[in-house]
C-alpha cells in the first residue's frame, strides 16, 4: 500500500566526476557571488548539477533569460548525449556526511503533486511548513517551463519517532555497492547513495502508510478530527510550489486529458526523519528597521501584552537603543513565540510603515539593534516537537520561522528525473 510517496524513475550520471557534478541549493549564498564563481572554475567544463539550475544569486542579473535558454540547452544535450543511466521505480537510500560529520539518512523518491497544497490552512497529507511567498514562484517558474528534466533540493520531513521508515534502509549497505560515493566541493562533506531492492522498497512503503494511519495520527498528537499529514516541507518549499504550478498550468492546458500517468504529477524529493539527530532547528532572528521604536515597543506591550511575568510558554528578548530585555507573550495569537510577533510585525508595519528583516545569530541583531530607528528580537530555537504539531493547527508557519542547518549542509543535486513525455 503505498501513500503520495513513490518510487520514480532515476537518472544518475555514468563516468562522471561526482565531485564535480554534485552542487549545493541553488537558493544558497545568495549574497556570496564569489561562492558561485568559486563553483564554477572548480566544476570548469565537467559535466554537472551546475549547468542544470539557477543559482539564485544571479536573478536580478540582466541576462537571467540567456541563462535559462542555457540551462534548457545544456538539460537536451546531457539527455541526447547519453550521459545518464535511467533506474526505473527507483528508490535511493542516502546517508550524507554533514559538514559537522553527523550522518543525516534520506530517501529519494516522488512525491505526489495532487496530494500537496502549500496553502495557508491546506488540510492535505503533504504540506508547506512556512508560508510560500507567491512572488518567488515565477522566477523558478521559468526554469521549469520548457525544462525536460528536474533536480531536487526539496527534503520533506515525516516524523516518525520509532524510525521505522528510513532508518531500517541502511541493511542495504550488507548486500549491494552504493551507487555514488563521492565528497561534496565547498565544505560539504559526503554523500553516498545505494538503489534499495524490492524488499526494501516495500518495507518503506508499509511503514510509511502506518505512520499515516489516521486515528494513530490523533492520537499521536492528542487531538481528533484532524486529518493525516505525513510529509512536511522542510526544506526548498517553494521549489515544490514551483513543480506544483507547473503541473496545475499543465493540466489548465490540456483539459479533459488524463494526465494522471503524466511525469510532471510528481516531484522528485528526499524525505528525512524529522527525529534524526543530524536534524537541527535553528531561530531565524528579526531587526526592524524605519521605525520609532519607543512607540514600536510600546505597542508591542499592549497588544502583545508583553511582561517579565515567566507564566507564558512564549518569550522574546528585544533589543533596541542600548537596551536587551526579556520578554514573555501573554496574548498568543500562534503555537510559537515566532508566530505571535510576527503577526504583531506585518501588522505594526502595515499601518506605521517600516521594514522587517530576517537575520542568523543573536550578535548580528544585536549590532544591528544599535543602529537609530531599529529593534531586533531574539527569539527561542524552535523544538522538533513543535513542528508538526504547529503545522496541524496553525497551519504553515511565518516565513522564515527556523532554518535546518547550515548552507554547506544543504541538500546537494545528485539524482535528476524527466518531467516530460
Amino acid at each position: 500500500m503505498k501513500t503520495a510517496f513513490t518510487a520514480a524513475d532515476i537518472l544518475l550520471p555514468e563516468n562522471a566526476d561526482m565531485e564535480k557534478w554534485a552542487v549545493d541549493a541553488c537558493d544558497q549564498y545568495t549574497g556570496e557571488p564569489e561562492y558561485w564563481a568559486r563553483v564554477e572554475q572548480r566544476v570548469g567544463d565537467a559535466p554537472s548539477t551546475l549547468k542544470l539550475i539557477l543559482p539564485e544569486v544571479y536573478l536580478e542579473e540582466t541576462d537571467v533569460d540567456k541563462r535559462i535558454d542555457k540551462i534548457h540547452e545544456n538539460m537536451k544535450a546531457m539527455l541526447d548525449g547519453g550521459i545518464f543511466k535511467e533506474y526505473r521505480d527507483a528508490l535511493i537510500y542516502i546517508e550524507r556526511v554533514q559538514s559537522d560529520g553527523m550522518v543525516r539518512k534520506g530517501i529519494v523518491g516522488a512525491l505526489d503533486l495532487e496530494e500537496y497544497d502549500y496553502r495557508k490552512g491546506s488540510t492535505s497529507a503533504v504540506r508547506a511548513t512556512e508560508a510560500t511567498v507567491p512572488e518567488r514562484i515565477p522566477p523558478r517558474l521559468k526554469v521549469r517551463m520548457g525544462a525536460p528534466i528536474e533536480l531536487p533540493h526539496v527534503m520533506v520531513l515525516i516524523d516518525d519517532a520509532d524510525m521505522t521508515v528510513i532508518e531500517p534502509c541502511k541493511k542495504i549497505r550488507e548486500t549491494s555497492e552504493p551507487l555514488y560515493d563521492t565528497s561534496l566541493m565547498e565544505g560539504g562533506g559526503r554523500i553516498k547513495g545505494w538503489l534499495l531492492d524490492d524488499k526494501l522498497k516495500e518495507s518503506v512503503y508499509d511503514a510509511l502508510y502506518k505512520l499515516g494511519d489516521n486515528d494513530a495520527f490523533n492520537k499521536k498528537y492528542n487531538i481528533s478530527g484532524y486529518p493525516t499529514l505525513l510529509y512536511a516541507v522542510g526544506d526548498g518549499n517553494h521549489s515544490l510550489a514551483t513543480a506544483k504550478e507547473y503541473y496545475n498550468r499543465l493540466k489548465a492546458a490540456n483539459p479533459g486529458q488524463d494526465l494522471s500517468d503524466h511525469p510532471a504529477r510528481y516531484a522528485l524529493v528526499e524525505i528525512v526523519n524529522l527525529h534524526s539527530p543530524a536534524l537541527r532547528f535553528e531561530a531565524i532572528q528579526r531587526i526592524v528597521t524605519g521605525i520609532d521604536p519607543e512607540k514600536f515597543m510600546a505597542e508591542a506591550k499592549t497588544r502583545l501584552k508583553l511582561d517579565h511575568n515567566e507564566l507564558s510558554s512564549q518569550r522574546l528578548i528585544a533589543v533596541w537603543g542600548g537596551r536587551e530585555r526579556l520578554y514573555y507573550i501573554h496574548n498568543r495569537t500562534s503555537e510559537l513565540s515566532v508566530g505571535s510577533l510576527q503577526e504583531y510585525i506585518d501588522w505594526y508595519i502595515a499601518g506605521n510603515g517600516g521594514k522587517v528583516d530576517y537575520i542568523h545569530g543573536a550578535d548580528i541583531v544585536r549590532k544591528l539593534a544599535a543602529r537609530p530607528n531599529s529593534v531586533g528580537f531574539i527569539l527561542p530555537d524552535m523544538q522538533k516537537s513543535e513542528l508538526f504539531p504547529t503545522v496541524i493547527k496553525d497551519g504553515a508557519l511565518p516565513r522564515k520561522t527556523f532554518s535546518m542547518g547550515h548552507a554547506a549542509d544543504k541538500r546537494f543535486y545528485v539524482e535528476c528525473r524527466k518531467i516530460v513525455k
